[in-house]
């Protein structure tokens, strides 16, 4: 009922009469009343007038199922919401709860990571209450070897939410980082359960580093956050239903057909990449090159002295961010 609630508060400018949401709600006036208290105590500030009824005012920075699906305005992603206060990874639960039969659309969301992981293995901190971590489960009919590119298709929804709620330009370092001023704000990390040609499914996580005023050492350098660039306190719960939503839209013009073709236009005008000097880290030899964008596959294309070169997998180092040479 709370959700229901905060939905009918928030869709209205002004005071709601107790009268028409216990009409709405179908419940009686006494079990409204003790909603408004709990979400007054869970930290809403909801004003109540005699004769005029109720009014919210201000809502609180916490990521709870009740506020994420009270502001959900997607189709079917988040509609079945998971939130915890602390996991190992909201991947790793987000795996686990797809093997055992969650629909497409299970939102996985915690308050704080003890293991979170970024590309390569490597940790991502995951401080509680300064950051969004939060994984969605997709159960696509694709083909195994087009699911790599819905890593960039997550790049594409964050990098466009990050602007919508925090009024900031957010570019995507290729493949899949989102950066702000040369520096890290988000990280994503896709994994995949699949058979030989079909898909079981696909968890997709992200890390968005929103209030943090510092980090370790080790990372002072390349990481950053909203509240660092932009000094306003982004609501979380507010950017993590944008996000929902944008990927939402770009998912389905991905899926018609399994590739980026209709998305590599709006992906390049968001490279930070593109035109500048990448080194591409290739194990087996590094080569140097100009970034011109990605391929339908979502290969980066690097233009060399030898010719075009696509690059499908390692890291690739833009000159001029994260301190590279």
């Amino acid at each position: 009922m709370k959700t229901e609630l905060l939905r009918l508060l928030r869709g209205v400018d002004g005071y709601v009469s107790g009268q028409e949401l216990c009409r709405r709600l179908g419940v009686s006036r006494t079990a409204v009343w003790k909603a408004i208290r709990q979400l007054k105590d869970a930290g809403y500030e909801i004003e109540a007038v005699q004769n005029r009824g109720y009014r919210l005012l201000g809502v609180p920075d916490i990521l709870s199922e009740t506020e994420l699906k009270s502001i959900r305005r997607t189709e079917w992603a988040g509609e079945e919401i998971f939130c915890f206060p602390v996991v190992d990874s909201t991947n790793t639960k987000a795996k686990q709860l797809a093997e055992e039969g969650c629909p497409a659309g299970a939102l996985v969301v915690a308050e704080r990571q003890e293991a979170g992981k970024g590309r390569g293995g490597r940790d991502w901190d995951s401080s509680a209450g300064s950051g969004i971590y939060m994984t969605l489960v997709l159960r696509p009919d694709i083909r195994p070897d087009n699911a790599s590119m819905l890593t960039l298709v997550a790049a594409l929804a964050v990098s466009a939410a990050i602007e919508n709620r925090a009024g900031v330009s957010a570019g995507i370092k290729w493949p899949n980082d989102i950066v702000l001023n040369g520096k890290k704000v988000c990280g994503i990390l896709t994994e995949m359960s699949a058979q030989s040609d079909y898909v079981n499914h696909i968890v997709v996580g992200i890390g968005i580093n929103v209030h943090n005023e510092a980090f370790p050492e080790e990372l002072a350098q390349t990481a950053t956050s909203l509240w660092r660039e932009t000094g306003m306190h982004c609501n979380r719960a507010a950017l993590i239903g944008e996000v929902l939503w944008q990927f939402e839209h770009f998912y389905k013009i991905y899926l018609r057909t399994q590739d980026l073709s209709a998305l590599a236009e709006e992906y390049n005008g968001r490279l930070v990449n593109l035109h500048r000097k990448v080194n591409v880290l290739d194990p087996e030899k590094p080569f140097e090159g100009i970034a011109a964008g990605i391929t339908p596959r979502g290969e980066l294309i690097v233009d060399t002295d030898e010719g075009s070169r696509l690059v499908s997998a390692g890291e690739v180092s833009v000159r001029g961010i994260y301190g590279y040479v």
